[in-house]
């Protein structure tokens, strides 16, 4: 007889939905969570888009379980990094499994996958990737050979990131967008989808088009 472990999605929109689909593909590979309901930070703030039905409680009511794995299921990066951080204040790694797409291709021997990173379906990460702790690969995303992809990262689908590439913590790589090799994208930076990024991002910058330069403002 199989067991499955419980698990519960922090989040309750659209990015949640595909989160626990995530779970089912990797069950369908070989059973081994079960989907335990959607958590949120306050549940008096649902809205339209959220999965209202399924919700089973706050983060206080899930910090009182003690049988539950979770995985974040939020597409803002400084949430997920700040989500995580709280939660791993009283929550030991465990509860934090790593899941990956069965069709996601990698390097079992070199890559590095810490607590909580979540690579969907079609990703393909080369030798010695890093992917750090709540990172999050959207759909068809490819990553080269010791790139480094910070804590609480959200790389929207389609995103080509080459080798030797290091992402800071809480920052978000839009959807197409292309990050060439050695560059280095500080903490908390944007790059806007479709961009072509050939150098060095400063922390908190946002930068958008082909090359990819600062966004102005105003």
């Amino acid at each position: 007889m199989t067991t499955t472990k419980p698990i519960i999605v922090y989040g309750a929109g659209g990015l949640a939905r595909e989160t626990r689909w995530l779970i089912e593909r990797i069950n369908q590979h070989r059973p081994q969570y079960s989907f335990a309901g959607y958590v949120v930070t306050d549940t008096a703030r649902l809205g339209a888009h959220d999965s209202v039905d399924e919700v089973v409680g706050d983060e206080a009511w899930l910090l009182a379980q003690d049988d539950v794995f979770v995985a974040i299921g939020i597409g803002s990066p400084a949430a997920r990094t700040a989500i995580g951080r709280r939660l791993s204040t009283q929550l030991d790694d465990n509860r934090f499994p790593v899941l990956v797409d069965p069709t996601a291709v990698y390097d079992a021997r070199t890559c590095t996958f810490e607590p909580g990173a979540i690579v969907t379906a079609a990703n393909v990460l080369t030798v010695h990737v890093r992917v750090r702790r709540f990172a999050f690969l959207n759909l068809d995303c490819t990553v080269g050979h010791e790139a480094d992809i910070g804590e609480g990262v959200v790389m929207n689908p389609s995103v080509n990131i080459s080798g030797g590439v290091v992402i800071g913590h809480s920052t978000l790589v839009g959807t197409g967008a292309q990050i060439l090799q050695y560059a280095q994208i500080g903490a908390e930076a944007t790059v806007g989808a479709g961009a072509v990024v050939n150098k060095d991002v400063p922390a908190g910058t946002t930068v958008v088009g082909v090359p990819a330069k600062p966004l102005r403002r105003g």
